[in-house]
């Protein structure tokens, strides 16, 4: 089971190769993937999305869980931030990781490194 942070998805819908080797066996094989609805915000605030983009991200959408920032997830998260001076996005992605009992797929492996019980997969 994974969470995927946002860059991990963005590269995958570039079709870059490193993001497509390690995404594309997990879509296939329907292992469980989560995103926060943080990345899901994330993903749809780029200025220059096109309408291709637009639904090229809702189709992805379609194959994960999306968690929600809940109270819990929410506080959990603010812990992360002060404890370990992430932004805030990351925070909220690095909880719904943990959270969920999941590796996170990302890019973006030196902020989240700090936090030793996050298990990380790098693409």
């Amino acid at each position: 089971m994974y969470t995927l942070d946002t860059n991990a998805i963005i590269y995958y819908l570039k079709s870059d190769q490193a993001a497509v080797s390690v995404l594309e066996p997990m879509f296939a094989q329907d292992i469980a993937l989560y995103v926060s609805a943080i990345t899901e915000l994330e993903l749809f605030s780029f200025p220059a999305l096109t309408d291709g983009d637009i639904s090229a991200i809702s189709q992805l959408l379609t194959s994960v869980v999306i968690i929600p920032v809940d109270s819990r997830l929410a506080r959990f998260a603010g812990y992360l931030r002060r404890e370990y001076r992430i932004k805030t996005a990351d925070s909220a992605i690095a909880a719904t990781a943990l959270l969920t009992h999941t590796t996170l797929v990302t890019r973006n492996t030196q902020d989240f490194q700090r936090i030793p019980t996050l298990s990380l997969m790098p693409i």
